[in-house]
């Protein structure tokens, strides 16, 4: 599951305007190209030179991460797929459909050079090749995907992808701290030799033999599915046993643990006191974690080369999982020598993929160059890549036509009307849903029937066909249409008069007594402007005041994170084509939920189906927990994207697909021909 940052531009309403605006354009248009071709020239300049790389990309925003553990953004996912790459690797296989979509497939072409899967579907076996090697020599093990993983998993990491390893067994169990006794515990002492998280303090591996927790609260909250056990937050008391060996001896030791961040054990008083069982507390020794032994997830090492997955349930989608930027793995040393903020920056960098980071200019591009460690260096064509951070769609566009760029990510949508008509503008629906999610935790937006009613009174067609222009449909469900088998939420489309009514139900009569509704946005024109044309119908429909914040992408990212905000754009690709893939980020509490939202029962229907055989019974499941989002009104769909990119006629091994993943290491150049264009004049209309 990817963020998505996307353009979109202002919505003209009148026909009469647009045609005025039209004539305008044309008139000026080759004044306007010409400023724009400047300002790329100034911009160019300011940056400082280097020379022209092989192949030159736009990437749209200033990616905030190269660590996998810790992107969440197609920006960042380019990159990463880039520098890094995983067991299998999802690449073009098969025939194009009816649209001319190549489908993509996970394949054992990645550092894993085969895979068996058990006759029950639960249990994976990765052979990793002979040559896989990181950047500096040293070769890629089994091992490397263990530690890699545990770190992803590990919750003072914190990755807001965690969950996709949530299938395999005991994944959850040793990222969220549930813990029962009798489990198998390893604990971390509070003697870590620096700061970060890695390298770890001293483990050790005992049986959890009592648990003292903070006795419950009135109205704690229960879950519906029976096996569940609850993870512990908070101050807890641990008594753990630990056995030793000395020779040809062992021996039982008990110690009592109390996590602390700073070594201190303040509060545990009171949970002493309510303690009735016979181990006495006097000593209780304060360690930096206590969670479910890794040792017993379902991920293990059976030699170098070969690594073993065992998961809760069959899981079809798993080889997609395992192919994901999140699941990369990452050089050990690398990351316990520089920690997690440094380990990336190019001067320190390990890397495995088919390209390594050579240089990174902030706000201008990152150079990555050809890995020729690489285990199929052979046939990567490209020796070096510019990835761009260009935040204008029009300088992006007129660099594209300049020859500049090769591939431009983000046209204009005011020009999509012209560049539809072009050969070399490649676009097609894909797996993706553009929408506004909703803090539910700030009023007024804590009421389900005042988010009703914002999402009612928004004009979606208007906004499809006067503002993103490129062939979109309106969304009134989250889950977009593509997904075989699964016919999930109908909405209703725009119902002022319903938006009225609800509005008043929850006590704001023409939204009289509303407080102010802040939209937040990752900056960009386009977004800005759909943004203002939301701010239009809200006040024009409900009487809603509504201001517009914008931030750059890291920061918006931060913002979504930390819930500073009240109603923020968002945007999804789909990470296979499964319903799942956007109906678990919304489980209460999930990392990439970010709403504030919960519900039991959307919890416990989307646990149901990880667990369900029956495709029939698995996606009624799907659809009843996309209802109740739905209709709860926890974020507010605006459309289902199409792709849109600009790539210029010498450029091949780029194909349309289903998620709009275009592999680098893939991209070769026909040489022959100009990969210039003229601007764009008023006979191409």
């Amino acid at each position: 599951m990817i963020v998505i940052q996307c353009p979109l531009l202002i919505s003209v309403r009148s026909n009469i305007f647009r045609r005025w605006v039209s004539k305008l354009v044309r008139k000026f248009f080759p004044l306007l190209i010409l400023l724009a071709l400047l300002g790329a020239v100034v911009w160019a300049v300011s940056m400082g030179t280097l020379p022209r790389a092989d192949f030159v990309f736009n990437n749209g925003a200033e990616i905030k991460t190269m660590d996998p553990a810790q992107a969440t953004g197609s920006p960042e996912g380019r990159v990463i797929n880039a520098l890094f790459e995983g067991l299998l690797r999802s690449l073009p296989a098969g025939e194009p459909d009816e649209l001319g979509r190549i489908p993509m497939k996970p394949v054992a072409r990645g550092m894993a050079d085969r895979f068996t899967v058990h006759a029950d579907g639960t249990v994976y076996r990765f052979h990793i090749r002979e040559d896989a090697r990181w950047t500096n020599g040293d070769p890629v093990t089994a091992t490397d995907f263990a530690w890699s993983w545990m770190r992803f998993l590990h919750p003072e990491t914190a990755s807001e992808y965690n969950y996709q390893l949530f299938y395999v067994r005991g994944a959850e169990k040793f990222n969220a701290v549930q813990l029962a006794v009798g489990d198998k515990v390893e604990v971390e002492l509070a003697d870590r030799e620096t700061p970060e998280l890695f390298p770890r303090g001293t483990i050790r591996r005992g049986i959890l033999r009592e648990l003292i927790l903070p006795l419950p609260t009135e109205g704690t909250a229960e879950t519906d599915v029976a096996d569940d056990v609850a993870a512990i937050s908070g101050k807890a008391i641990f008594i753990v046993e630990f056995q030793t060996e000395s020779g040809n001896t062992s021996a039982k030791e008990t110690i009592a643990y109390a996590v602390s961040a700073d070594g201190s054990l303040a509060g545990i008083d009171e949970l002493k006191q309510t303690y009735t069982g016979d181990f006495p507390l006097a000593d209780i020794q304060p360690c930096k974690h206590v969670l479910y032994d890794f040792n017993e997830v379902g991920i293990q090492v059976l030699s170098p080369q070969d690594l073993e997955v065992t998961l809760n349930s069959a899981t079809a989608f798993f080889p997609e999982l395992v192919a994901f930027y999140p699941l990369h793995p990452v050089h050990r040393g690398c990351v316990e020598q520089y920690g997690a903020r440094r380990f990336t920056k190019a001067e320190h960098i390990v890397t495995n993929g088919p390209f390594r980071l050579k240089e990174r200019r902030i706000r201008d591009r990152i150079r990555l160059i050809k890995n020729e460690q690489y285990w199929n260096a052979a046939e990567v064509e490209l020796d070096s890549i510019d990835v761009m951070s260009i935040q204008s769609e029009t300088t992006s566009l007129n660099m594209y036509l300049t020859g500049q760029l090769d591939w431009d990510t983000t046209p204009p949508n005011a020009m999509l009307p012209i560049l539809k008509k072009r050969d070399d503008f490649v676009s097609t629906p894909f797996l993706a849903s553009y929408f506004y999610r909703i803090n539910t935790a700030k009023p007024p937006l804590n009421h389900p029937l005042v988010r009703r009613a914002l999402n009612l009174a928004i004009d979606k067609r208007s906004i499809v066909d006067n503002v993103v222009k490129g062939g979109q449909t309106p969304a009134d469900s989250f889950v977009p249409p593509g997904m075989n088998g699964y016919q999930g939420y109908q909405g209703s489309g725009q119902n002022v008069k319903r938006a009225r009514e609800l509005l008043a139900e929850a006590g704001y009569p023409n939204g009289k007594g509303l407080p102010q509704i802040e939209i937040l946005y990752n900056t960009a024109d386009s977004h800005r402007d759909i943004a203002e044309v939301i701010q239009q119908d809200w006040k024009k429909n409900l009487g809603i005041n509504v201001v517009l914040r914008n931030l750059e992408w890291g920061s918006y990212l931060d913002s979504l994170q930390t819930g500073d905000y009240m109603v923020a754009r968002s945007g999804w690709i789909g990470d296979y084509p499964d319903p799942n893939t956007f109906l678990d980020m919304f489980v209460t509490d999930g990392p990439n939920n970010q709403t504030s939202w919960g519900n039991v029962k959307y919890d416990n229907n989307i646990k149901m189906a990880k667990r369900e055989a029956d495709p029939a019974a698995r996606m009624q499941l799907f659809v009843e927990a996309e209802t109740i989002l739905m209709e709860e009104q926890a974020i507010m769909p605006i459309y289902f994207y199409v792709s849109k990119n600009m790539v210029q006629p010498n450029i091949q091994g780029f194909y349309a697909n289903l998620q709009d993943i275009h592999p680098l290491h893939l991209i070769k150049i026909r040489r022959e021909g100009s990969a210039t264009h003229d601007a764009i004049s008023e006979d191409t209309n």
